[in-house]
């Protein structure tokens, strides 16, 4: 399915679709942690705080411009010594889940990262049972480094976090 999407800057025209897109994985899934969907200011006010602290914010878009997935970059940590170090989110349009958007968002996102500062990835997948995410993220060269138990409960049942990592350019194989 790769063909025929576009990989670009998210700008605030997106943020109706990206809104949809993240509430209903909210709605619906494990993915995020979150139990109420954010409104579509919330989203504008997220997209431009990632925005304004430079972070990637990227879009996938069909042919007829609706967008078909997101991925962003935000801070792992908010301490200072966590500064080299990313964390991705990726969602994709149930619609169109399975189809190698998310691959490409998460393979564009890692590469704009690698023009910036940072040296590391982290993902951190909601739910142990999400293999379709563990998948993108490890033939993105991801590593498993470790789950979570139980850390979250949503939809009647607990839920693990996967947590995995890869190294952004020259990683820590040199000094920042």
């Amino acid at each position: 399915m790769t063909n025929g999407i576009t990989l670009v800057a998210c700008d605030a025209a997106h943020l109706d679709d990206i809104t949809r897109i993240y509430g209903h994985a909210v709605r619906h899934g494990s993915a995020s942690f979150e139990t109420e969907p954010p409104t579509v200011d919330e989203m504008q006010r997220r997209w431009q705080a990632l925005r304004e602290a430079g972070y990637p914010y990227l879009v996938a878009r069909l042919a007829d411009g609706r967008v078909a997935g997101y991925a962003y970059a935000s801070a792992y940590r908010a301490r200072p010594a966590y500064g080299a170090t990313v964390e991705d989110s990726v969602y994709v349009d149930p619609a169109l889940q399975g189809r190698g958007v998310g691959g490409a968002l998460l393979r564009a996102l890692v590469q704009a990262c690698e023009r910036g500062p940072w040296r590391q990835m982290v993902a951190v997948i909601g739910d142990s049972a999400n293999t379709g995410s563990r998948r993108v993220h490890e033939a993105a060269g991801f590593a498993l480094v470790g789950t979570l138990k139980s850390v979250g409960f949503k939809h009647g049942r607990w839920l693990d976090t996967v947590l995995m990592q890869r190294a952004l350019g020259a990683g820590d194989s040199e000094p920042r």
